[in-house]
């Protein structure tokens, strides 16, 4: 083997690992729901000034009670940073809101 060959190859081997390793973002990007998407429609519903139910959000969007609770958790809370809070009505049960 020829040191231009030899070089070549060394060449191209930097090249592949080199695109392998990506940079992180620094700052993480915040989703905006789309228009009719049932996060929306949850922001919506969150939104009324009577608020809404675990179950009549989980009516409104066929979902199971448990997705309601996560999807307020993790995609409200978390990832939009939005603020829920939570109040025991007498007729209702816990009716959750956005806080403005």
């Amino acid at each position: 083997m020829s040191k231009s060959s030899n070089a070549a190859r060394t060449s191209k081997k930097a090249a592949r690992t080199k695109g392998a390793a990506k940079p992180k973002a620094a700052a993480k990007a915040v989703s905006t729901p789309r228009g009719e998407s049932k996060q929306s429609q949850l922001i919506a519903m969150l939104r009324q000034p009577d608020g809404a139910t675990i179950a009549e959000i989980a009516k409104a969007l066929h979902w199971e009670l448990h997705t309601v609770r996560g999807a307020m958790s993790g995609a409200l809370k978390k990832k939009l940073g939005l603020n829920v809070e939570s109040e025991k009505a007498d007729d209702r049960g816990r009716v959750y809101r956005l806080a403005e």
